[in-house]
């Protein structure tokens, strides 16, 4: 997969900033972000579709062993998704940045104007890397902070051999069926890849 160059590298490696760049060469650097970005779609809706088998490998094993090994894997395709959800949102905002600029080059080209765009110093730019690169900030965020500066309108331990707390929610669910708890698989599913994932998100909190 050819790679994606990073916002800051737009900003600090290049000749011509990404402010100072063409229709065109914006349309390019578009176009890479989409595929990067539904290449990360592709891969996440695997691992959801992965997890499901396991899980329903889960309902049917009643091996405490092989079941625990289940849960292990159910937990690192739930850090794998995760890892590229995180991925997916920095994409995300960098393809709604170069969207954005290719915009205003486009009215900017039509206005007869030239050089950088609009009133976007690289103070603006930075700022936008540093929004880029957060977690914390999410894709609808970002796109109200990039309109206000354009003026546009989990950790896992791989050798470790027991089973962790995200692991063992997993199990847990699995007994609730064997008791009659849950009796929907649809139900157990979400119940197990929403408590993963509270597990993964405590330590951010």
């Amino acid at each position: 997969m050819r790679r994606v160059m990073g916002f800051f590298e737009w900003l600090t490696k290049r000749k011509k900033p990404l402010s100072q760049m063409a229709r065109p060469e914006l349309r390019r650097q578009e176009l890479l972000l989409e595929k990067d970005r539904t290449q990360l779609l592709n891969k996440i809706t695997k691992l959801a579709k992965d997890k499901e088998k396991l899980f329903e490998r889960g309902t049917k094993e009643k091996t405490p062993e092989l079941r625990r090994a289940l849960a292990q894997e159910f937990e690192l395709r739930t850090t794998e998704q995760l890892m590229l959800s995180r991925q997916l949102n920095v994409r995300s905002k960098e393809m709604m940045t170069v969207s954005r600029l290719r915009m205003l080059r486009e009215n900017a080209d039509r206005a007869g104007q030239s050089g950088k765009l609009g009133l976007i110093s690289e103070a603006d730019m930075l700022r936008l890397g540093r929004l880029i690169e957060s977690d914390a900030v999410r894709a609808e965020i970002y796109q109200e902070r990039l309109d206000e500066i354009l003026s546009v309108g989990a950790e896992v331990d791989e050798g470790a051999r027991g089973l962790s707390e995200a692991g063992q929610t997993v199990m847990d669910v699995w007994e609730k069926m064997d008791k009659g708890a849950i009796t929907d698989e649809a139900e157990a599913f979400d119940e197990a890849d929403r408590s993963v994932r509270e597990k993964h998100a405590a330590p951010e909190a």
